[in-house]
């Protein structure tokens, strides 16, 4: 039930009681549901069970209210009666329509009181209305009691129940209700309050620090007004958005692009010591860690040719910004800072060392080119002539062509055989960015069904049948010799890929410009 908070010395009511809805005409963003209602009074096909579900803050109790006003308050109805029908609903304290907690009495005796109760006449109303708020909290032994009121209860008895959690009511239950979802309330539309409310309350808000407060409620009418209060409380007469950061202790999105800029180009130091900034300036790690996750789905989006409208935490204005940078990092590569981000937040969650595990993270992602996919590797050798350089310390593998990462297969038993699609590489590696191909190096191609990379060409191709020398250390002529020169490749690299690369069992030359390399049943799980 909504927890409506006054102060009795100075007559004080909180913003989200003085502003609740008290119409179907200022129900916002709930307009389908409001129709439905309106009609089926007008109609006089008004059933005797409701059940309002949806998030927290989004309407149903003050539904459940106006609905029950609009069904007490005749046309005819004189007008002192009216209004003081309407004052005492509103207040939650009219004698004919009770509302009960369902967490607080929800055991059979109240609900053996309530069917008691159920046959006592209205006062002064057309009907008795009973609204039972999180009635989800009921046990089963109370449901079973309720139901065959329910059924069939007097005629002068209607039931509205409101819960954030239907699927633990019994079916039983549900059946005998006519059911109304509450979406969350649109972004645009809470602002729209938002800005109204502080017209009214005196205040200039800006803009941002409104858009601020929406996105935070994630769609709670309530919840952005109980917010709004907060930062009036320690406002004069402005409200800016560094005010609604201190209160959220987030971060403003100048720091996280920064931040996200600093994964790009792979520097971890950087990273951290925005993060450290950020922490010490009064933001907290775990908001901040939601923030990134938020900026880089932004990212993902703007990338893959989303519009402005579709951000969610970033600015409009940045959207231009956003699909440069998203060209430049790829969409693979955002993908897996979004899988590193999101397990990172649900450790953070339950440890004390929240910004260490956010830190973490971050170097992680700045380090993802060093799990290039396994054409990547290839290409290596390619370049080298069949033996690559060693790798040099904080050097990334960089392929010359563009790739692709090959999707991970799924799960096979584990005596299934081997086969060519096991070379997909982990869902954490991305694609290392392309540089420009030189004319003597040959071709790399990635594809789902195998992982094919170019062979080295021989040093003397018009000799080579001649002279296997040569042959040898150019381009293999078995496959024996192709997972010998796969192995020699893979002694000279390190950190994930060559845990994974190591794995393989087999080459096959599949002609004169492919291979395809074999790993072992499970090795992709």
């Amino acid at each position: 039930m909504e927890n409506e908070v006054s102060n009795s010395e100075n007559g004080y009511t909180v913003v989200a009681r003085r502003y609740r809805p008290r119409n179907f005409g200022e129900l916002i963003g709930q307009d389908h549901i409001a129709q439905a209602l309106e009609k089926a009074i007008s109609a006089g096909r008004v059933g005797h069970a409701y059940l309002f579900t949806g998030a927290r803050g989004v309407g149903k109790t003050s539904t459940a209210r106006i609905f029950a006003k609009a069904l007490n308050i005749r046309a005819d109805s004189p007008a002192d009666l009216a209004e003081d029908i309407a004052r005492s609903i509103d207040a939650g304290d009219d004698m004919d329509v009770i509302e009960i907690d369902g967490a607080s009495n929800r055991g059979i005796e109240e609900i053996r009181q309530l069917r008691a109760n159920v046959n006592v006449r209205p006062s002064r109303a057309p009907h008795k209305i009973y609204i039972i708020d999180e009635v989800h909290m009921l046990t089963n032994q109370a449901f079973n009691a309720l139901l065959k009121t329910l059924e069939e209860p007097p005629g002068h008895v209607k039931f509205i129940f409101c819960t954030t959690d239907p699927d633990k009511i019994p079916i039983t239950v549900l059946s005998r209700c006519q059911r109304f979802d509450f979406a969350p309330v649109q972004l645009e539309a809470i602002q729209d309050r938002l800005r109204e409310i502080c017209h009214n309350e005196g205040f200039e808000a800006e803009e941002q620090a409104l858009s601020l407060l929406a996105r935070r409620a994630a769609g709670s009418m309530r919840d952005s007004q109980s917010l709004l209060e907060q930062v009036m409380s320690f406002s004069s007469a402005e409200i800016s958005v560094e005010q609604v950061h201190m209160l959220l202790g987030t971060a403003d999105e100048g720091r996280l692009q920064e931040i996200v800029m600093a994964l790009h180009a792979s520097d971890p130091l950087q990273a951290m010591n925005l993060v450290d900034e950020s922490v010490r300036g009064g933001s907290d790690a775990g908001q901040l860690a939601e923030q990134l996750l938020g900026y880089l789905r932004d990212l993902l989006t703007a990338g893959i040719g989303g519009g402005s409208e579709l951000l969610k935490l970033a600015a409009p204005s940045s959207h231009a910004q956003l699909q440069e940078l998203a060209g430049k990092w790829g969409t693979q590569t955002i993908l897996s800072a979004i899988q590193i981000l999101d397990e990172a937040l649900v450790r953070m969650r339950s440890s004390v060392s929240a910004v260490t595990l956010l830190e973490v993270a971050l170097v992680q992602i700045c380090h993802l080119e060093q799990l290039a996919s396994i054409p990547a590797l290839l290409e290596q050798i390619t370049q080298a002539g069949g033996t690559p350089q060693k790798k040099k310390p904080n050097e990334q593998l960089t392929p010359t062509n563009t790739h692709s990462t090959s999707p991970q297969a799924p799960p096979r038993p584990s005596n299934a055989p081997a086969r060519a699609t096991d070379v997909a590489p982990p869902s954490a590696a991305v694609a290392a960015p392309a540089t420009k191909a030189d004319s003597s190096e040959a071709k790399t191609s990635s594809a789902t069904a195998a992982t094919a990379a170019t062979p080295p060409e021989p040093a003397h191709p018009q000799n080579s049948a001649a002279n296997p020398t040569d042959a040898a250390a150019g381009e293999p002529t078995t496959s024996s010799d192709a997972l010998a020169q796969w192995k020699r490749a893979v002694a000279n690299i390190d950190g994930m890929l060559r845990d994974y690369a190591e794995l393989a069992t087999a080459i096959q030359t599949t002609g004169s410009d492919q291979w395809q390399v074999i790993f072992p049943p499970g090795a992709n799980q």
